[in-house]
């Protein structure tokens, strides 16, 4: 009985040395690539628009229909209002300052996210 646990022992022992010898680091635990971020030119006509355009416009366009709320954010003068009092930021943060966007959806991508709170940062220019 003693030679048995000592023949199981070492059994364990040397398949536990060698269960994982060919896996590779990277493999296994692949890095996970992020692209930069380039928030330098945020523009309103061009970067703000096709986020929003992206993201929110099939619920909050032009026709404000139910699933908007009434809330319209495709031009700079019905995006403004939103900007002035946090609430477009707030929601796509989804901090619980305001109701998370988009609704019932992940969160947007976190360079999108940042483009939109440099933009706010830098004045919310109509640019």
């Amino acid at each position: 009985m003693k030679q048995f646990f000592k023949i199981a022992f070492v059994i364990i022992a040397i398949s536990s040395f060698t269960a994982c010898y060919y896996d590779k680091k990277d493999q296994v635990y692949p890095q996970v690539v992020v692209a930069a971020c380039d928030t330098t030119n945020v523009t309103y006509s061009v970067t703000v628009t096709g986020i929003l355009n992206a993201n929110c416009t099939s619920c909050h366009g032009a026709s404000a229909n139910s699933l908007g709320g009434g809330i319209v954010l495709n031009t700079y003068a019905t995006v403004k209002p939103y900007i002035t009092n946090g609430r477009l930021v707030n929601s796509i943060l989804q901090n619980g300052n305001a109701s998370p966007m988009p609704k019932n959806m992940a969160k947007m991508d976190v360079c999108s996210i940042n483009k939109i709170i440099v933009w706010v940062n830098r004045g919310a220019i109509n640019n």
